[in-house]
C-alpha cells in the first residue's frame, strides 16, 4: 500500500466487470427448475365487496396446482404496521390477499400456481371474482369530508395525524412586515426500478428453515417482516438478496406477494416462484410522493424569515407499508430546510385513498420539504422585491452556528451553507445569467433562473453491523449489515477497510445480502450506508486490529504500547529493522492460536447519536419555447457537501443519478388516476420516464466537505441529493421565467402541455 489514504480515491467500481459481462444473478436468473410459478388475480376495481370467488375453471387448466385466497391461508395475515415518532398512526396493514373488500386496483386476490408462468397466467384470467363495486376516493381532502371511511381504524380516513410547533409562531405572523402564503401540490411518482419485484420460497424440511431470495434493498427488513406476516421465529427463516436492478425505495418493504410465495413454499413443499411483469409493478409496487400543502412563512422588512406554519395532506393510498408513515413526517420536520427560522409549526394529515399505498422514494419526505421550503423562498423575494439569492444569504444558518437546532426538534450536525451557496452562483455564473436573461427577455424569449438549498436528513435508523475476520492468507473478509442495489457498496467498504489495516481494496472481500451470513442490521436506505455502515466497519475494524497488534506484541517479544502501527506494519518504536506485517500475523495465529486466543475476528455495531445533515445546493437556467411549452435546460450546476467523500467517482456518479431523476420527476413523471381510481399512467406509453434524448444536459458538479462530528470517518451521505435540490431549482426556475407574464406559481410537472397552456392563456 503507498502512504496515500484509499478515502478519497475514485476507485473503479469492482461490481461493475460481472454485471456488465451479464455475470450478476437476479431473482429470475436463480437456478430452481423445480419451482411452481406463481401469478396473482388483482383486483379492477379500486373500492369494491368481494361476494365470491370461483377457482373451478382456473383448477381446470393442466399444470394447475392450486389457486388460493386470504381464507386459505389460515390465520389473518398482514403485513406489520406503520409507526411514525410523535405520530397517531392508524391500524390499517396491507393485507397479503383482499380480505373481503378491495381497496385499489390491483390489490392481489387470489394467486394461482403451475408448472409453468404460462399455465399459471391462463389459469389467473379464468378465476371469476364476484365484485359490489363501493364509492371510490381519489382526492385527499374529498376523502377527509367523506362519510365513506376505507377503515373502521380510521375515523375520517385519516391513516395519520401529525403535529409539532416551535417558538412564538403566532406572535411572529402577527408582527411580521409581510405574510407569505403558498399552496402546493406536489404529485404521486412512480419508482419504475429496471428490474420490477420478485422472489423465489424453498422450504428446507431437513432444517425445517424457509428461505427467500428477493430483490429488496436488504435482508433485515424482510425477514423481519416476514416474520411477522407467518408467525414464524427469525431463527426458521432466512433471507437473501442476490443483485438487484434498482429499488429507490420501492423495495424497502417486503412485498404481500413475497409472503403469499413463501406460505405457498410451506403449503406445497416446493419452491415457489414470483416475478412482476411490468404492469403489474405499476398497478402493485408503492408509489412515492402525493402531497399537498399550504404554507405560510412570516418575513421582516429585511426579508429575514421569522416563522412558518403548513399544513400538510399526504396521500397514503389504501393501505400502510411500515415506512409509509415516516416520509410525511420527515417532510415536515424538514420545513425550515437550511434557514435560521426561529418559529415553526407544521400539521400533517396523512390520508386513506382508493390508491396503491406510498411508501419511501428516493429522497423520501426531503424533495417535497425542500420544494416547500425554497419555493417560499422564492415567493418572498418575490414579494419584497429582493434577490432570490441575497435573501437566501440573509437566512442561510451562519457557518459558525453549527451543531444548529431547528424548532421542530433537528440538530444539523455541521455545514456551510452560505460558501455552497455562493460557489454554486460563480459555478453558473448566477451574475451572468441574470445579465443574458434581461437581454434575452428583450427580445421575447422565455428565460429563468432557479436555485435552490437542499437539506437532506442521513443516518435514519441511527446503528448498522458488521463483522470483520482477517484471514490466515491475509485477506480481509467484512461482513455488513448494509446492502447494495446499485450504490458500490462493495467498493467503497473495501477502501473503507483498506484504510483500518493498511491493505489494498483488492485484499478485502465485502460479503453482504444473506441474513444467515451476515451479522443483524438495518440495510440500505436514506443514504446512510456509508456514514453508518462504513463507521462500523471502522470501528469493529479496529478492533480486530487490535487484537492482531496484541498478537504481533507476542510475536516480537515487546509490550503492545512499544509498537507503531504504520501502513500495514506493527514497528517496534525506535527499532525500524523490527516489524511486523497484518498477513505476517495472520499466518502466525494460524499456526498458533494461542497468540490470538479471540481469534482476529470481531463483530458489533456502530451507533450514530443523531442524524446527519448532507446538503446540496443546485441552480439551473431554462428556456421555455413560447410556441410549443418545451422547456430546455440551458445550464445546471450542483454543489454537494455530504462531508466526507469515500469514492469521487461513484459520488459523482450518483450526483448525476440522482439529479436525472429529480428533473424526470419535475419535468414529466406523474402518476394519475381518474375519479375511478384507474391508473392512466400505467405503463411506460403513459408515464413519463425520460429518455436520455429527452435530458440533454450537462451536469457540472463539485463537491464540499464539512465533515460530520458525529462519525469516525467524517461521513454524510449522498445518494439522494439530486432528487432533492433538481426539483425544487426546476420548480423555481420555470416561475422565474413566466414571473414576466404574471404567473408566480405552477405545480410540477412542467410538460410541454402544461407550460404551452399557461403561454397561452397568458396571451389571451
Amino acid at each position: 500500500m503507498s502512504g496515500e489514504p484509499w478515502v478519497g480515491r475514485a476507485v473503479a467500481r469492482r461490481e461493475d466487470d460481472r454485471l456488465l459481462r451479464g455475470a450478476g444473478a437476479y431473482v429470475d436468473d436463480l437456478p430452481f427448475p423445480e419451482a411452481l410459478h406463481m401469478v396473482v388475480v388483482r383486483s379492477p376495481f379500486a373500492h369494491a365487496r368481494i361476494l365470491g370467488l370461483d377457482a373451478d375453471a382456473a383448477r381446470a387448466i393442466p399444470g394447475v396446482v392450486d389457486v388460493v385466497a386470504a381464507a386459505d391461508l389460515g390465520a389473518r395475515r398482514r403485513l406489520p404496521g406503520s409507526a411514525a415518532e410523535g405520530a397517531e398512526v392508524a391500524d390499517a396493514p396491507l393485507p397479503l390477499l383482499a380480505e373481503g373488500l378491495v381497496r385499489f386496483a390491483g390489490e392481489p386476490v387470489a394467486a394461482v400456481l403451475a408448472g409453468t408462468r404460462a399455465a399459471a397466467e391462463d389459469a389467473a384470467e379464468l378465476v371469476e371474482v364476484d365484485y359490489d363495486p363501493l364509492p371510490v376516493l381519489v382526492d385527499p381532502e374529498a376523502a377527509l369530508a367523506s362519510d365513506t371511511w376505507l377503515h373502521e381504524a380510521a375515523p375520517g380516513n385519516a391513516l395519520l395525524r401529525w403535529r409539532r410547533s416551535g417558538g412564538d409562531v403566532g406572535g411572529a405572523l402577527a408582527t411580521a412586515a409581510r405574510v407569505v402564503r403558498g399552496r402546493f401540490h406536489i404529485p404521486r411518482l412512480v419508482a419504475a426500478p429496471i428490474e420490477p419485484r420478485g422472489c423465489v420460497a424453498a422450504h428446507d424440511p431437513e432444517h425445517d428453515v424457509l428461505t427467500l431470495w428477493c430483490s429488496a434493498q436488504d435482508p433485515h427488513r424482510p425477514l423481519a417482516h416476514l416474520s411477522a406476516a407467518l408467525g414464524l421465529p427469525r431463527e426458521r427463516l432466512r433471507v437473501v438478496v442476490p443483485e438487484v436492478g434498482g429499488a429507490f425505495g420501492s423495495k424497502g418493504s417486503l412485498a404481500p406477494e413475497h409472503a403469499v410465495a413463501a406460505l405457498l413454499a410451506l403449503r406445497t413443499g416446493r419452491p415457489v416462484k414470483w416475478v412482476e411483469d411490468r404492469r403489474e409493478n405499476f398497478l402493485g409496487a408503492p408509489q412515492g410522493r402525493g402531497l399537498d400543502a399550504e404554507v405560510e412563512l412570516a418575513v421582516d422588512a429585511d426579508g429575514r424569515f421569522l416563522a412558518v406554519r403548513a399544513r400538510l395532506v399526504a396521500d397514503l393510498g389504501a393501505y400502510l407499508y411500515a415506512n409509509s408513515a415516516i416520509v410525511p413526517v420527515t417532510t415536515a420536520m424538514l420545513l425550515t430546510g437550511g434557514y435560521d427560522i426561529p418559529a415553526a409549526e407544521v400539521e400533517v394529515v396523512g390520508v386513506a385513498t382508493n390508491k396503491v399505498p406510498t411508501a419511501p422514494y428516493r429522497g423520501a419526505g426531503r424533495p417535497e420539504a425542500a420544494h416547500l421550503v425554497e419555493r417560499m423562498a422564492d415567493l418572498a423575494a418575490a414579494d419584497l422585491g429582493l434577490d432570490p439569492v441575497e435573501v437566501r444569504r440573509r437566512n442561510a444558518v451562519p457557518a459558525e452556528r453549527f451543531p444548529h437546532p431547528t424548532p421542530l426538534g433537528f440538530v444539523y450536525d455541521s455545514g456551510d451553507y452560505v460558501a455552497a451557496l455562493d460557489r454554486a452562483c460563480a459555478l453558473l455564473p448566477y451574475a451572468g445569467w441574470r445579465d443574458e436573461q434581461r437581454a434575452a427577455r428583450g427580445e421575447g424569449r422565455v428565460v429563468g433562473i432557479g436555485v435552490a438549498l437542499a437539506i437532506e436528513r442521513a443516518g435514519s435508523a441511527l446503528w448498522e453491523s458488521a463483522d470483520v475476520a482477517l484471514e490466515p492468507d491475509g485477506r480481509l473478509v467484512v461482513r455488513t449489515g448494509s446492502s447494495p442495489h446499485g450504490q458500490g457498496h462493495e467498493t467503497t467498504f473495501a477502501q473503507i477497510a483498506a484504510d483500518v489495516f493498511g491493505l489494498d481494496p483488492r485484499d478485502v472481500e465485502v460479503v453482504h445480502g444473506d441474513s444467515a451470513e451476515v451479522p443483524p442490521g438495518v440495510g440500505t436506505f436514506g443514504s446512510r450506508s456509508t456514514t453508518v455502515g462504513g463507521s462500523a466497519i471502522v470501528v469493529v475494524g479496529q478492533r480486530v486490529r487490535a487484537l492482531a497488534r496484541a498478537a504481533a506484541a507476542r510475536l516480537l517479544e515487546v509490550p503492545e504500547e512499544d509498537l507503531v502501527w504504520d501502513a500495514g506494519r506493527f514497528v517496534v518504536a525506535g527499532a525500524q529493522a523490527r516489524a511486523i506485517s497484518l498477513p505476517e500475523v495472520a499466518v502466525a495465529v494460524a499456526a498458533d492460536p494461542s497468540l490470538a486466543p479471540e481469534g482476529l475476528r470481531a463483530s458489533g455495531r456502530f451507533t450514530l447519536p443523531g442524524p446527519v445533515f448532507p446538503f446540496a445546493v443546485q441552480a439551473v437556467v431554462v428556456e421555455i419555447d413560447r410556441e410549443t411549452g418545451v422547456l430546455r435546460i440551458l445550464r445546471l450546476v450542483a454543489v454537494d457537501d455530504a462531508g466526507t467523500v469515500v469514492n469521487p467517482r461513484l459520488a459523482e456518479g450518483q450526483v448525476i443519478g440522482s439529479t436525472v431523476q429529480g428533473l424526470a420527476a419535475a419535468l414529466s413523471e406523474e402518476a394519475v388516476h381518474d375519479d375511478q381510481g384507474q391508473l392512466l399512467t400505467g405503463s411506460f406509453m403513459d408515464y413519463g420516464i425520460p429518455s436520455a434524448a429527452d435530458l440533454q444536459v450537462r451536469l457540472e458538479s463539485e463537491f464540499r466537505a464539512t465533515p460530520s462530528p458525529l462519525n469516525p470517518l467524517g461521513a454524510k451521505g449522498l445518494g439522494e441529493s439530486g432528487t432533492i435540490a433538481a426539483p425544487a431549482a426546476l420548480a423555481n426556475a420555470v416561475a422565474d421565467a413566466l414571473a414576466p407574464l404574471g404567473v408566480t406559481h405552477l405545480d410540477p410537472p412542467f410538460t410541454p402541455e402544461r407550460l404551452w397552456r399557461v403561454l397561452r392563456a397568458a396571451r389571451m
